[in-house]
């Protein structure tokens, strides 16, 4: 009989296994291989639940990140996890972006820039494309509604002023906060970045509708223009 050479979770000391943990020590004491181990719930008779999950961790870069826009068919590529097993992870997955955006952003009052970027940071870090997005204010500073306006490589010609203030007017918004993601992570703004922001602030002033930030979200940091001083 072959012996076996990994360790499964139940030869773990009882108060490491993954489960153990988050009942005696609460779920935020897990690691992110941690957390998927408990998704994936069994292993193979060559890897354990938890060795499966540190393989879908080192497939890229990004880490859970991965994770984001990963299909059924990429994860099922990967040996020990079949369908069942990527749809319980793409649909924890799914679970997480919708409470994302859940959050009930109306009726919040805006202090600074790291307020919008606290509230939108895990809704857009992990996009592989670029959303431009605004964020409609009144005259209190509280949030309206948040309208996307575009996806893909931000241009002119994807970010036109008429889509832009359409729905504002509409809605009455006495103010404005462009918002956008860098998919690769870096919150430097391109030289298109900067264009496209000047024009729409002149189309703000003679539409009425005050643009007070254009705030750029990465990989868990932002850049605001306001605090650039470049509004």
């Amino acid at each position: 009989m072959k012996e076996r050479m990994y360790l499964t979770i139940k030869d773990m000391n009882k108060e490491e296994r993954p489960r153990e943990k988050i009942v005696n020590m609460g779920v935020n004491s897990l690691s992110n291989a941690e957390l998927l181990a408990v998704i994936i719930r069994t292993g193979t008779k060559e890897a354990s639940a938890l060795d499966l999950a540190q393989r879908i961790l080192a497939i890229d870069e990004k880490g859970i990140g991965y994770l984001q826009n990963c299909t059924i068919e990429e994860l099922s590529k990967i040996k020990g996890i079949g369908k069942t097993k990527a749809c319980q992870i793409l649909s924890s997955i799914e679970l997480g972006k919708r409470l994302a955006r859940s959050v009930n952003k109306r009726n919040i009052n805006i202090k600074s820039p790291k307020d919008i970027a606290s509230m939108y940071m895990e809704e857009m870090r992990c996009y592989n494309k670029e959303y431009f997005k605004t964020i409609l204010l009144n005259t209190k500073n509280k949030i309206i509604s948040t309208e996307l306006i575009s996806i893909g490589t931000l241009n002119s010609s994807l970010v036109h002023p008429r889509e832009v203030f359409v729905q504002a007017i509409r809605r009455s918004a006495s103010s404005m906060i462009l918002l956008h993601n860098h998919p690769s992570g870096d919150v430097s703004p391109s030289k298109e970045d900067i264009n496209i922001t000047k024009r729409l602030i002149e189309v703000s002033h003679i539409v009425g509708i005050e643009i007070l930030d254009h705030i750029i979200i990465g990989d868990g940091s932002y850049y605001s223009f306001k605090e650039s001083f470049i509004i």
